[in-house]
């Protein structure tokens, strides 16, 4: 009975802090920035892995992974699931791994029980999903869900001006197959990132949405000077002005609270010297929120706040936004198959809506996708101390499991 069937949860939580040896930092977390040598290492790793579990396994041209268990009917689309394995610089050892890693858990599992399944079940690694190294965020997915196009992908270039392109073929991961393929259903699982799980002391998250997303790139150019002999009223200080508007987009993110968020994450200041007043300014902005409306507005904000601190201070601005993701719905027999397989395993649960963004959604415009939370420590992510439970990820996969045989089906029926 595929029902009776569950994950070996200690060889998942060992397969996880084998991976996490690589990129490993001080504090416990790791740093496998996209398409260098440790993200290299790391999928070396997972493809030796899926090898040995008996998948055939394929690697598209934006360096996406796929180990493919066969089902009994080759013809069917397959039921795919996965995530990433890049990390933040100063990363978790669980953020997007855990979904890879129980993918292919839930593949060794069905192995162990000899079960076989109608679909292929395929688990899948995606490139450059956290946008640290190249921006926007979840670029390879957004390339296989048809949202950017080839050439976009690879030409996405980091702060040195290496294009993905370049590095994929560095690494060895500039696969061959075309981007885009017929999925039946994806599944996501990942840690919730965020504090409401643990809070309420649920062990599964049903995810029904995931909030809408809006990059910007902004660079202020006012006229570098001596600290000394130039007086305050006649500065143009380009930081001054990056100053004001970043206290303003906080209190834009607190004014729409509580399920607004805005960020500036990163700053670049010219010439960076103690005593010369800046004279260019490059900084990034997130905003989210789940309704595309207030999302809008906070857009509208921040665009005027910027045009008004510009003339304000007699700077020049260029302004860009790099990425747009609309709040994302998933399907509802996913997301219902989910909670079925929660209630099965008799574990408390909850719908939630996920505050980040998550290859699921660009997946989600191609195939009907689900997502599956569990809890971690304190909602800390994006962080070396990122840490969830042994027991909770094994509940996590185990749902995982019988959503995936769900939707592939039994060789038997």
């Amino acid at each position: 009975m595929t029902s009776e069937i569950r994950i070996d949860g200690d060889r998942l939580w060992d397969s996880l802090m084998e991976m996490a040896k690589i990129g490993a930092t001080e504090k416990g977390g790791v740093c496998r920035l996209a398409l260098t040598d440790v993200d290299k290492a790391a999928r070396d790793l997972f493809v030796r892995w899926c090898e040995e579990a008996g998948c055939a396994v394929t690697i598209d041209r934006m360096g996406n992974i796929f180990g493919r268990r066969e089902g009994k009917d080759p013809s069917l689309p397959p039921v795919m699931t996965g995530s990433h394995i890049d990390s933040q610089p100063t990363g978790g050892k669980f953020d997007g791994i855990y979904g890879v890693l129980s993918g292919l858990e839930v593949i060794r599992a069905l192995n162990d029980a000899g079960a076989e399944t109608q679909a292929a079940i395929e688990v899948s690694a995606w490139t450059n999903e956290e946008g640290s190294r190249f921006a926007p965020a979840m670029v390879s997915s957004g390339v296989f869900a048809g949202v950017f196009d080839l050439e976009y992908g690879l030409s996405r270039a980091d702060l040195d001006g290496k294009t993905m392109g370049e590095e994929l073929k560095r690494i060895g991961y500039a696969g061959e197959a075309p981007v885009g393929k017929p999925v039946k259903a994806f599944f996501e699982a990942h840690i919730e990132q965020g504090p409401i799980l643990e809070a309420e002391e649920r062990t599964i998250g049903v995810v029904t949405d995931a909030q809408g997303q809006r990059w910007y790139e902004c660079t202020f150019t006012g006229q570098e000077a001596h600290a000394g002999p130039t007086p305050m009223k006649t500065r143009r200080d380009a930081l001054v002005g990056a100053a004001r508007v970043i206290d303003a987009v906080n209190r834009i993110g607190l004014e729409h609270a509580p399920l607004a968020c805005a960020t500036v994450g990163l700053v670049q200041v010219t010439p960076n010297s103690r005593n010369t007043i800046p004279g260019k300014v490059f900084f990034a902005i997130d905003l989210r929120h789940p309704d595309d409306a207030t999302l809008s507005r906070m857009d509208a904000q921040v665009r005027a706040v910027i045009a008004e601190t510009a003339e304000t201070l007699k700077l020049e601005v260029a302004l860009e936004e790099i990425w747009y993701s609309p709040p994302v719905p998933f399907d509802p027999e996913c997301v219902a198959a989910v909670r079925r397989a929660a209630e099965a395993n008799g574990l408390s649960h909850r719908d939630i809506v996920s505050g980040a963004g998550h290859d699921a959604c660009y997946i989600s415009r191609v195939a009907p996708t689900a997502m599956v939370f569990i809890p971690c420590e304190d909602g800390i992510s994006h962080n070396e101390i990122e840490n969830a439970t042994a027991e909770d990820l094994a509940a996590g996969c185990n749902v995982l499991l019988h959503a995936l045989i769900e939707q592939a089906g039994t060789a038997g029926g």
